[in-house]
This record gives C-alpha cells, structure tokens and sequence, in this order.
C-alpha cells in the first residue's frame, strides 16, 4: 500500500505509515502526511484546497476531508470550485463518520467524536462532536481510574 498511495500523492510516504483501503480521492497530490499516520477504510479525501496531516494522526472509517465547495450564488456554483486548506495538527483522532470541512484547523491532540462535522476550527486538548461540532470539553491528564498499559481500567 506505501508505494501505491505514495505515487499518488506524488511524495515518498514514511514506513508507518498505514491505509486500510478503499479509499478515495479527488486528486491526491494536494495531500501531505506526516509519520506514524493511520488510515482507515472508506474514507475520502478532496485534497484540491489543501491537506496537511501531521505525525500521529488516526483517521476512523467513513472520515470525509473535503477541503472544496461551490459559491452560495445559485448562478456561480457551476462556474466556479472554491478550494481552502485543511490542517490536521499532530496527535489528532478523527473518529468514524466525521466530515471536516475546508478552511479548518484541528488543533494538536484533539479528538473529533464519531459522525460529527467539523465546520471551524477546533482548538489543541480539545474534544469536539455535533453537527455543527461544538467544544463538548478540554482533554487533559486523566481524572478518573487511570488506564492500565493493557487499556483496561
């Protein structure tokens, strides 16, 4: 899967990284991906504005990354494709079914909830979930029962 998603992205990918397929995308040599970068199956990225994803990045199934849209004028949105970057900042969990939407920042070790869709950008230590997402807390050290290295409480 690394020499294959590495021609198409046009960039060398790093050996960690890892891409369940299938997977799909609007063109692909827009996208940049850091290390230790994990992918899951289905997802699909519209890369035309811009897509930065930084090292230790999970990305859940059914993830969409769109970083273009149409002007809101019903006479211009055949005319024209507005393209606005996403970035991904390290550390982020995008969980299954997110859309992130163009023109958004995920701050570093935030973690966007299941089938929520991210419209802004998302602050660092934060989670995130809602349509439109919305802060739902800040993520810290553990308060409660701390996980033991096999991850069970």
């Amino acid at each position: 899967m690394l020499p294959l998603f590495s021609e198409l992205i046009g960039k060398q990918v790093d050996e960690s990284f890892l891409l369940i397929p299938p997977f799909y995308t609007a063109g692909g040599d827009e996208i940049r991906v850091g290390h230790n970068v994990f992918i899951n199956q289905n997802c699909t990225f519209y890369d035309l504005g811009g897509l930065d994803i930084a090292d230790d990045v999970m990305i859940g199934p059914n993830v969409s990354i769109i970083t273009t849209g149409h002007p809101l004028e019903p006479a211009q949105r055949r005319a024209a494709t507005i393209g606005k970057p996403i970035v991904i900042q390290k550390n982020v969990w995008i969980a299954a079914g997110a859309t992130v939407t163009g023109g958004v920042t995920i701050g570093e070790n935030s973690v966007v909830a299941a089938a929520s869709v991210v419209t802004k950008d998302v602050p660092p230590n934060t989670l995130v979930g809602g349509n439109p997402a919305r802060v739902i807390r800040s993520i810290g050290s553990l308060t409660g029962p701390q996980m033991k290295t096999d991850g069970h409480r």
